[in-house]
């Protein structure tokens, strides 16, 4: 469990934490005091005040707001209006502490951006996903000041996981399933709450609508950067929230949480980016910046490492627990993800270069292969840490090591750490594809299903299907050329798991 306490800062005017250095939580005659009374928008006022203001879901994706609404209008005109509204508080990120400053603080500013869109759909409920206690008492008490009048609006406690904070599997814990995520990708606003088309987007997302919707499109646009206006949160090592206008220096935000650049920062969290300190003295808190050193803002966490911690011992604590936080549901992750977190531990013990080349080789493995994200946004995260760290990398695995201890200073839930993993089970090497003629069909793994049988190696030629290093199939799509289309067919009905099929 997470108990930090988020620490508030802000770069004038403060928006969304506005009011906060008098009062530690505004409650409702608070709230209103700060921001005023909220008006009503129609659905395509909605939409367009989301455009104007090129409003964003804060969640990490960055997708655009007015679309997500758009869908969810389209789809709801197919259900005779039916819909629903789902804000995802469930920031399973130990290094995120942005939502829930927004949910202890000011938690009426999300319930007003969640009821106004809520109001604009015509939608039946709101229901907002939290991981907290604390967070749900706040919620909690939230709605019990507002009374019982409009929208009903719920808090739903989901597991603390960090897997738990995708969209489906929000929608699935809401729902008193297993919170996790889907194995297909099933949009929310054809299929969310309650199977309703729905409305589901970060809490911060929501709480700027609320900003907006008072402000209007203008006044919002008059802070930030034209191409990105307004505010947005940050969480600075850990501890720090901050409220900042768009297109202010990466140093500077660091600079006023009493912070230096140190090694390198990640920003992004731990699906994120290192960048290194030529790349950090240029970089500003805005997407067009961070898309030029190919990272991105994601849920807003920033967190630089101190030139006294030791990089690799720092990622392989965080390797280790991003491998604990598997769902389970398939194979690359379950597997591949420990067997990955195992190969860095063998760097930091002085494998040798042997090791380092396992690390990339699963790294390789569980790629584009996952029922969720998880074992994409893992590879990736050790992947930058390879190119951000290579000289301690190196160090480590031949032995000699970088002389700095491993403080711990990424942040992770009480610091509870599972025991270093085990190797995972031997398989056979991977084979080299060659290349075939464009074909009109591909046969698909569902890793929600696949187990690793590896029949279907059996039946294939390694130019349509290989095995990775875990025993899974190397790839989550692989092209069928004609003239084996009825091997494919019978590896379809082979496989116990009814984890393959071919689709055009």
């Amino acid at each position: 469990m997470i108990t930090t306490k988020p620490r508030l800062a802000c770069v004038d005017p403060p928006r969304l934490l506005a009011g906060l250095d008098e009062v530690y939580r505004l409650d409702r005659v608070g709230h209103l005091t700060v921001h005023g009374t909220m008006p009503a928008l129609r659905a395509d006022e909605l939409v367009a005040l989301a455009e104007n203001i090129d409003l964003r879901g804060r969640g990490g994706a960055g997708f655009p707001f007015a679309k997500k609404v758009s869908a969810v209008v389209e789809s709801a005109g197919r259900r005779e209006g039916r819909c629903a509204v789902v804000v995802n508080g469930s920031e399973g990120e130990p290094s995120c502490l942005k939502d829930t400053a927004l949910l202890l603080h000011t938690p009426h500013l999300v319930i007003d951006g969640a009821v106004l869109a809520a109001e604009a759909l015509g939608a039946e409920e709101v229901a907002i996903a939290v991981h907290r206690p604390d967070v749900e008492e706040s919620l909690a008490a939230a709605i019990a000041e507002r009374g019982p009048s409009g929208v009903p609006v719920s808090v739903n406690r989901t597991p603390d996981r960090f897997v738990a904070g995708e969209g489906g599997a929000v929608i699935n814990g809401i729902s008193g399933a297993p919170a996790i995520p889907n194995g297909r990708k099933i949009r929310t606003s054809d299929s969310g709450l309650s199977g309703l088309p729905t409305l589901l987007s970060n809490t911060e997302t929501f709480a700027q609508l609320a900003v907006a919707a008072r402000m209007g499109a203008l006044p919002y646009r008059s802070v930030g950067l034209p191409t990105e206006p307004g505010t947005t949160l940050l969480t600075v090592g850990g501890k720090y929230v901050m409220e900042t206008p768009t297109g202010v220096p990466l140093t500077y935000v660091l600079e006023l949480c009493g912070l230096t650049p140190g090694q390198a920062v990640l920003v992004g969290g731990y699906h994120g980016k290192w960048l290194d300190p030529g790349s950090i003295n240029a970089a500003t808190i805005s997407r067009e910046s961070m898309k030029k050193y190919g990272a991105r803002l994601g849920a807003g966490a920033v967190l630089p490492i101190p030139e006294n911690t030791c990089p690799l011992g720092e990622t392989a604590r965080v390797a280790r627990w991003l491998a604990a936080e598997t769902a389970g549901q398939c194979g690359p992750c379950f597997i591949g993800l420990p067997a990955l977190a195992d190969a860095i531990g063998q760097v930091e013990r002085g494998g040798g270069q042997s090791a380092i080349d396992k690390v990339r080789a699963y790294v390789t493995s569980v790629r584009k292969r996952g029922a969720c994200s998880h074992p994409d946004g893992t590879a990736g995260f050790v992947t930058t840490a390879l190119d951000a760290f290579p000289e301690e990398f190196e160090a480590h695995a031949l032995g000699a090591g970088c002389g700095r201890p491993t403080l711990g200073v990424l942040p992770l839930p009480e610091d509870a750490l599972p025991p270093a993993l085990p190797p995972a089970p031997s398989s056979p090497a991977a084979r080299t594809e060659r290349p075939q003629r464009r074909p009109t069909e591909k046969l698909l793994v569902d890793w929600s299903l696949c187990q690793g049988h590896g029949l279907c190696a059996d039946i294939l030629p390694p130019e349509v299907l290989t095995l990775g290093i875990d025993g899974y199939p190397a790839s989550a799509a692989m092209d069928v050329p004609r003239q084996l289309r009825a091997q494919a067919v019978r590896a379809v009905r082979r496989c116990p798991a009814l984890a393959l099929r071919i689709e055009e």
